[in-house]
């Protein structure tokens, strides 16, 4: 599920990489089996990267906790650990129980230039619906918390193994008076066949998942 595209496969059982739908400022993706939405009938599929690139827009990546405008949380279970990887962006959260899946990523990224948010939102799931024998399990492009956003559910094929993959891209204003604009990308990944088993952490993971705007300072 490419939510936005980019680095390494990995093979099963090794050291968990970024995949192919997990990062966000890259053209690269998985061939596709499952038409996009977003789509014109006829038209090369668009990631939401891509799009926001051609519309001239520039993505820096940022680290969640360094952020001062606005609080993005992504809670870490008992057995889960920080991974890190020098294929995914600069200021990358990723947490990892084991060695392996499940994993859950959290990239952030300072938006500059001006943008349709909810044509791009059209884009969010382009990836994911791209990636090898995709299908999808569930989908909403209802606000979250507050903020435009787009989740896609699903699973899909990977070196051998069937994945299952929650994500969900928010594009949100930091606070006033700077009022920057991020987009905000959340990937919880684990092997399908152990859905079940996994379910109460990758649950617990999802339902912590959260952005908000910093209360101001009492007076």
């Amino acid at each position: 599920m490419a939510a936005a595209a980019a680095a390494a496969l990995i093979a099963v059982g090794c050291a968990p990489e970024a995949p192919d739908y997990q990062a966000v400022w890259s053209t690269t993706s998985a061939p596709t089996s499952a038409p996009p939405t977003s789509a014109a009938p006829g038209a090369a599929p668009v990631p939401i990267a891509a799009y926001l690139e051609q519309a001239g827009v520039a993505g820096q990546p940022v680290a969640p906790d360094r952020v001062t405008d606005l609080v993005v949380t992504m809670p870490t279970p008992p057995g889960w650990k920080p991974y890190q990887n020098t294929n995914l962006a600069p200021g990358t959260r990723m947490i990892a129980k084991g060695d392996t899946y499940p994993t859950a990523m959290l990239m952030m990224f300072e938006l500059n230039g001006d943008f349709n948010v909810a044509e791009a939102l059209t884009h969010a799931n382009v990836d994911a619906q791209m990636s090898e024998n995709f299908k999808q399990l569930g989908a909403s492009t209802s606000p979250f918390d507050g903020f435009p956003s787009s989740m896609i559910e699903g699973s899909y094929d990977l070196n051998g193994a069937r994945m299952h993959s929650y994500n969900r891209i928010v594009i949100a204003t930091g606070a006033p008076p700077k009022s920057q604009r991020y987009l905000i990308q959340f990937t919880v990944t684990g092997f399908a066949d152990k859905a079940a088993e996994q379910s109460a952490d990758i649950e617990a993971i999802i339902e912590g998942f959260s952005v908000a705007v910093p209360k101001p300072p009492a007076r």
